[in-house]
């Protein structure tokens, strides 16, 4: 779904000339002449002619992870998602009137679950693997992010999920600088993040992690998808002190900060939830995993088998809803009883000076 609301804020992100012609096929600039046609619910406002030294592999690999990432159905926003999603509306304060981008917005879950409460919401990402429910309902725009396509203060809030990991320096700085431009003054961004920094309660975490490799060794799990979600991962913000120089380099003010001590996440994600997966995966039925590609592990396409099932039960918000509900809501308590404490995993609001 493209909202006509999108048009006036749009630029053309090549020779950056306002306003575009909008015309039964896409978007047109009056300059260079440049059509950005309408794609498959997206607009595509990727800069023409210009030449990155870094590419995302979402983007290089994007037909490959398609099929193995199982992007295209959304759950309701639960577990780990959950938490990022329930922490995003509590420090963004959303009002109706506000026009929103997430940037780097991936399948555009986020998007879609805050939607209702904003006035205009845009996701923007270079590849294309967006929901099919964020397509029809979300304004999605195929671009990059260190050339955004959009004029100068277009947006009242910005955020960035699990974005900022996978870039080298010299991206975050223009991802950043870019952000900074389409916010309004006293405009707001959510970032949540992590560097390479250990928490101070770390040994205990470990424990979880130790109990799921004991599982792995005998075969019940494995972490084949988790490696391929992040085995872009650069974490070029290695510290906290170079996260903060990176937002005051891009002219963004920080606000509030809380960091994820994961004491109980580690033990949702490495053995509740993956004994679970393991069970419900090994049952096979009607509505099996299909379109996998044959190089995905047995433990991923179990994993992927069981997501899908999940998926079915949570439509309903029946007994396995309110249960992971509860779940989810045990994770939330490392937010708010070791938020204060530093570690690599963090959510950071910032804002953009008025004067």
């Amino acid at each position: 779904m493209i909202n006509q609301r999108i048009f006036p804020l749009l630029q053309c992100p090549t020779c950056r000339v306002r306003p575009l012609i909008v015309e039964a096929g896409g978007v047109r600039c009056p300059r260079c002449q440049t059509l950005y046609p309408f794609g498959d619910g997206y607009l595509d406002l990727m800069p023409r002619g210009a030449e990155f030294d870094y590419v995302s592999k979402y983007v290089t690999d994007e037909e490959q992870l398609a099929a193995e990432l199982d992007y295209r159905e959304l759950a309701p926003p639960l577990l780990a998602a959950g938490v990022r999603d329930r922490t995003l509306r509590r420090l963004m304060r959303w009002r109706k009137s506000d026009v929103v981008l997430d940037n780097g917005c991936g399948t555009a879950k986020h998007a879609v679950w805050n939607a209702k409460y904003v006035g205009l919401m845009v996701g923007s990402d270079p590849a294309t693997l967006f929901a099919d429910e964020a397509v029809r309902t979300v304004t999605l725009a195929k671009a990059d992010s260190r050339m955004l396509p959009f004029v100068d203060g277009s947006f009242d809030k910005v955020f960035a999920i699990d974005i900022l990991e996978h870039f080298p320096l010299p991206v975050i700085d223009a991802y950043l600088a870019e952000t900074a431009r389409v916010l309004r003054p006293g405009g707001r961004m959510l970032a949540f993040s992590n560097t390479r920094e250990r928490s101070p309660i770390q040994p205990v975490i470990d424990i979880s992690r130790h109990i799921g490799r004991l599982f792995v060794k005998a075969g019940v799990y494995d972490f084949e998808r988790e490696k391929l979600r992040k085995s872009d991962h650069i974490k070029a913000l290695e510290t906290w002190e170079d996260v903060l120089a990176a937002f005051e380099r891009a002219g963004l003010r920080p606000v509030k900060v809380v960091f994820w001590n994961s004491l109980f996440t580690t033990f949702v994600e490495h053995v509740l939830m993956k004994l679970g997966e393991a069970i419900i995966g090994r049952v096979r039925g009607r509505k099996a995993a299909t379109n996998l590609p044959a190089r995905v592990s047995a433990g991923t396409a179990r994993e992927i088998r069981a997501r899908q099932r999940m998926r079915g039960y949570l439509r309903k918000k029946g007994p396995v809803y309110y249960a992971l509900m509860a779940v989810t809501l045990l994770m939330e308590l490392d937010l708010w009883l070791f938020g204060w404490m530093r570690c690599g995993s963090y959510f950071i609001l910032v804002e953009k000076p008025r004067g």
